[in-house]
């Protein structure tokens, strides 16, 4: 089974996944975009017990009832999203891993809130 890993810019927090996502996909939310600060966010889902973190681990935030979103306290860069809706599962952005490209999105969530500048095609859905 392959491992893939990941951390934060400044190395504080860094975690492992083992094998492929449950899914991947794109988040158009404005949520996700004040998370990030980009205009669409990337995520892998996984189930919790398949996620590691090896060296420190991150800081939360409850953003809305029933999320969390996990965040590097040193350096502030984004890692994870945890809400409700999915119990069991923690979604790692796809950007956080050391090898991102492994990560294709497969889906989107909230197009409806997608900025109308902002034009991608996952699986042919735009």
């Amino acid at each position: 089974m392959t491992t893939y890993q990941g951390g934060c810019l400044c190395g504080a927090v860094r975690f492992e996944a083992d094998g492929a996502p449950k899914w991947t996909g794109l988040c158009h939310c404005a949520s996700c975009r004040k998370h990030t600060g980009a205009p669409v966010a990337g995520f892998a889902g996984y189930e919790s017990g398949k996620v590691r973190f090896v060296v420190g681990a991150p800081v939360y935030f409850a953003s809305s009832e029933g999320v969390r979103r996990g965040f590097c306290g040193s350096c502030g860069a984004t890692l994870t999203y945890e809400g409700a809706p999915w119990p069991g599962e923690i979604h790692l952005h796809i950007g956080a891993f050391d090898d991102p490209a492994a990560f294709a999105p497969k889906g989107q969530g909230f197009p409806e809130e997608r900025l109308p500048w902002l034009h991608v095609s996952v699986d042919g859905m735009e």
